[in-house]
């Protein structure tokens, strides 16, 4: 399956964020904690260019925290600045005006020295969509200014919006880029919601979840669905799943398009526990070089 999403909007957003540039001084660039690599746009780099950036690692507390870490270290290594965040709760906020104010103390130290006045941190928050950047803006802002919603492509404009006295955040739509190379990535996009669903055949991206699992995480399968022994085949556990969950159509037949459903919903919801799809390692150098500082 060829997975692919591109509306209009999107285009548009990523020439507007291009000509905002030149009024920015940081960015903060949103991916999914669950999916660090495949929920950035490779494109993303070459719009905002040389820009200091903070990388934002949404939805920690659906990932998992061993792979969280090795994460970290990685962007470490890499000269990037990366904060776990939840933009639901608001855990690690706080350390992101830290870390801007950290980045951006030599900038601000030479506007001093030219006595210019201080002003805002102006920083642009991007993001793929349902990465969460309206949720975060409206924690930062500690009002409800962005608006928000748990299917992608509800930010289609771009707006300035104060974060106290010391940030002015610019929102922009999510992004995502006209062709995914790597068939992996739009499987884990459309696994974590990224993609709107009544675009794509469910019943794949839930067997490709499935393997997934019964490969790197066969303990909350079983405590999830009662399995004593994983069946050898895919379709042997959506019969399982799908007869113990009620997914069945006429003559007691199953439903592999409700089961989908359900195997889907429980993922994102950590029903099957904490998960995260991709590790640094799993990486080939071509990849790697993409997240240069």
């Amino acid at each position: 399956m060829s997975i692919q999403w591109f509306p209009g909007h999107m285009a548009k957003a990523r020439r507007e964020v291009t000509e905002k540039l030149k009024l920015i001084d940081i960015v903060f660039e949103l991916v999914d904690a669950r999916i660090p690599f495949s929920s950035r746009n490779p494109m993303i780099d070459q719009i905002i260019q040389n820009k200091p950036r903070i990388v934002l690692l949404n939805k920690a507390d659906l990932a998992d925290a061993e792979k969280t870490e090795k994460w970290l270290n990685f962007f470490q290594k890499k000269g990037i600045s990366a904060i776990p965040i939840n933009s639901q709760t608001g855990d690690g906020l706080g350390k992101i005006k830290t870390k801007t104010k950290e980045i951006l103390k030599e900038k601000f130290d030479r506007m001093r020295a030219k006595g210019m006045n201080p002003r805002a941190y102006r920083a642009i928050v991007v993001g793929i969509p349902n990465s969460g950047k309206s949720t975060l803006i409206n924690r930062l802002a500690k009002r409800n200014i962005a608006k928000t919603g748990n299917t992608p492509g509800v930010t289609k404009a771009q707006q300035w919006i104060k974060v106290g006295k010391d940030i002015e955040l610019l929102d922009t739509p999510g992004i995502l880029w006209p062709k995914f190379e790597d068939e992996q990535v739009g499987y884990k996009l459309a696994l974590t919601g990224a993609i709107k669903d009544t675009i794509l055949n469910l019943q794949d991206v839930a067997v490709y979840g499935m393997q997934f699992l019964k490969e790197q995480y066969p303990e909350n399968v079983k405590k999830r669905y009662g399995f004593s022994t994983i069946p050898d085949e895919i379709v042997e556990m959506f019969d399982y799943i799908g007869k113990k969950r009620g997914c069945l159509a006429g003559g007691g037949i199953v439903d592999y398009d409700k089961t989908a459903e359900v195997i889907i919903r429980d993922i994102r919801s950590e029903k099957l526990g904490k998960l995260t799809f991709e590790t640094p390692e799993e990486l080939d150098d071509e990849k790697r070089d993409e997240l240069n500082d």
